[in-house]
């Protein structure tokens, strides 16, 4: 079922939550809702399911205007942060729950419910109560109850937001598979980048209230439409025109700043070319790559990301000096947000 966001605005007092947003979900796609805190994003899924009226504009599915339909006749299943399982009922009175309330027969309550259980690799725990479970398997259980009803659409607000990073990393590889095996349209919020690149069909980049890009997660990286976009999805090095790795790349751009990742920062232990001199600050070993904070001579500090080979051959260390460039970089107007991302640390 598809899903188009026409002209949607919503306010909380003086907050402006959305502002006149447009937004199509093709049928059968996974779709990230990708913001900061306030950006909007739970507010747009919150009135696309009807728990919240727009001020303005409208909501259709699959064709019908639903933007003033009951919650109850939407047919769609919302899965919550929190899993909001009933703590007295077994994990197969959960899933079964919305089936009953629709009086379904028994025997195809009993059908489904043993369908989802093992479709979420439960079988076998149906009698166990939430509070045996642990937060992944409670978070399954949220989801099979969703989908029991067989909705058009499943729509999931931040659902790995209350588990461990370990945990959150194999849910979202399960519901990725999980997806490919139900194929419903499924629209989820979340402000976790590498979530919404490793799960999502398609990424709706949200900030202040609206849509700053839309596009699949190659395209969000490699093609940011903004600065915001280029500054939030993945690290970046924010340079202003004034920074030395400018002029020694003979650019004139006033009022200009360089976006450029860090993986894209060249180190050489050599002058060569337009190169810039830097002094090395300090070496972080990632594991998998090596981070390095360079200070260049106007003070203006970089990060450059290294493989574990590359490094080794420069055998770099805190004081040496050493000269960088871009390889690849994006100029955007000047730009400034009270959040973004410089070299994998967040700023404020």
């Amino acid at each position: 079922m598809s899903i188009i966001v026409e002209q949607v605005s919503k306010e909380f007092g003086d907050f402006k939550a959305l502002d006149r947003v447009n937004l199509e979900v093709k049928e059968g796609s996974l779709v990230a809702l990708l913001g900061p805190s306030g950006s909007g994003k739970s507010t747009l899924l919150r009135v696309i399911a009807g728990l919240e009226p727009p001020d303005t504009g409208s909501i259709l599915i699959n064709g019908q205007n639903t933007t003033h339909l009951d919650v109850s006749r939407r047919n769609i299943g919302f899965v919550f942060q929190h899993y909001a399982l009933f703590k007295h009922l077994t994990i197969r009175q959960n899933i079964a729950f919305g089936l009953e309330i629709r009086k379904r027969s028994r025997r195809v309550i009993k059908e489904r419910v043993e369908e989802l259980l093992e479709l979420i690799q439960l079988k076998g725990l149906g009698d166990r109560y939430p509070s045996q479970l642990s937060g992944g398997q409670r978070q399954r259980v949220a989801l099979a109850r969703a989908l029991a009803v067989q909705p058009q659409v499943l729509l999931l607000d931040e659902p790995f937001g209350a588990l461990d990073a370990k945990v959150r990393k194999e849910l979202r590889a399960w519901l990725r598979r999980l997806h490919e095996e139900v194929h419903v349209t499924s629209i989820f919020v979340t402000h976790d980048q590498e979530e919404a690149m490793e799960v999502a069909d398609e990424i709706v980049v949200m900030n202040q209230g609206q849509i700053e890009q839309v596009g699949t997660p190659a395209q969000i990286y490699d093609y940011p439409a903004t600065p915001f976009v280029m500054s939030f999805i993945g690290p970046v090095n924010v340079l202003p025109s004034h920074a030395r790795l400018f002029r020694d790349n003979g650019l004139e751009a006033m009022q200009t700043q360089m976006f450029v990742r860090p993986h894209d920062i060249q180190v050489h232990t050599s002058a060569n070319g337009a190169a810039a001199s830097a002094i090395v600050k300090r070496v972080i070993h990632l594991g998998w790559e090596i981070q390095v904070e360079l200070a260049l001579t106007d003070e203006q500090v970089v990060f450059a990301h290294l493989s574990r080979e590359q490094f080794a051959d420069l055998t770099l260390k805190p004081g040496q000096q050493v000269f960088v460039k871009p390889k690849d970089a994006k100029w955007f107007p000047e730009f400034t947000t009270n959040h973004y991302q410089v070299a994998g640390a967040t700023r404020s």
